[in-house]
């Protein structure tokens, strides 16, 4: 994997990037997550098993990574890992998220996983927090899950300090969900301080299912922020793993491309984001040694306009895309 640029931040990241949001916490969303860790949810078992996956995510020359508050301890097998193994700030990129609040005590299942609170008193805490646990390390602080309805991006105080957080250093950047997903970002764009706009990237979902944001992320691109898409395998339904009888066409549609291709339906998914000229970087969200080399892959997919135009047709209306991710049961 090539190195390139993250818009025009000066920061460097790989095609491909590890995100977090699986290894961190006992429970999550994805499709299967449960036999991912084997049930062993004891912390030191977990943290072992974050680290192997991140040395496979070395080896095979992932250099970004991406962490939130909100993943459990996340931050910390992170940050114990670049020391553990060395890793200097100028190897590696570095991203983490505030705006959420872990409440699952280390649970598969909880009343709440997180609560959303995007008031500067949050970022004032979790900063501190994520500092404790990467330090240096840390290159990209994003807002998590920016909506218009969260307030945030009207929030001078809060925009106040996330700039005084950019001139130490740390570029700023928000990250999307729901079906408004373009809309926010239209708003985000024209967030300035002091006449400078405030975000260098922009973190958002977009995949074959999803597509929805992607005229929004080409203008953003073009505007020098940087982009990485997240949720590419819409947390498992673009993978083997989706056997729900209502997809079934889809799927075999997905499989047929896969095998022309000489691929995996996840790697064919990710080399579907690859593809795209405003992406810099997707997230692989393995939660396995062997989910990561699969996912890797993508960048070896020679994606052609066959298979752009045979799968276009699994786009679903994002009401429905958005509505199904939150019915996903955390396991």
């Amino acid at each position: 994997m090539q190195l390139r640029p993250l818009g025009n931040t000066a920061l460097s990241v790989t095609p491909l990037g590890l995100g977090l949001a699986a290894l961190g916490r006992p429970g999550y969303i994805n499709l299967g997550h449960a036999g991912d860790l084997h049930h062993d949810y004891d912390a030191t078992a977990m943290e072992a098993h974050c680290h192997r996956v991140l040395d496979a995510a070395w080896a095979a020359g992932v250099r970004y990574f991406d962490a939130a508050r909100s993943y459990g301890r996340a931050e910390e097998f992170l940050g114990r890992w670049l020391t553990a193994r060395g890793i200097a700030p100028s190897e590696v990129t570095v991203a983490s998220k505030w705006g959420y609040t872990y409440t699952a005590d280390w649970q598969v299942r909880a009343e709440r996983h997180e609560v959303k609170d995007h008031t500067l008193p949050v970022l004032e805490r979790q900063l501190a927090e994520t500092r404790e646990r990467l330090g240096r390390q840390l290159d990209l602080y994003q807002i998590h899950s920016a909506t218009l309805d969260s307030g945030v991006l009207v929030d001078h105080a809060v925009h106040e300090r996330l700039t005084r957080l950019r001139a130490e250093g740390v570029k700023i950047g928000l990250s999307l969900s729901g079906p408004r997903q373009a809309e926010t970002l239209c708003r985000a764009l024209g967030v300035e301080v002091a006449g400078e706009r405030l975000f260098d990237c922009v973190q958002a979902t977009w995949n074959l299912l999803e597509p929805a944001a992607g005229v929004a992320l080409g203008e953003a691109h073009a505007a020098g922020l940087g982009v990485i898409i997240k949720e590419a395998l819409a947390n498992g339904r673009l993978t083997a793993r989706n056997i729900d009888a209502g997809f079934a066409s889809r799927r075999a549609v997905l499989d047929a491309q896969a095998a022309r291709l000489g691929t995996t339906v996840d790697a064919l998914a990710l080399a579907a984001v690859l593809a795209q000229p405003w992406c810099d970087v997707v997230l692989s969200g393995a939660a396995t040694q062997e989910q990561l080399t699969s996912n890797v892959d993508a960048v070896n997919v020679r994606w052609d306009a066959e298979a752009a135009g045979r799968l276009v047709f699994l786009a679903e209306p994002s009401e429905l895309y958005w509505h199904t991710r939150n019915a996903l049961a955390w396991n």
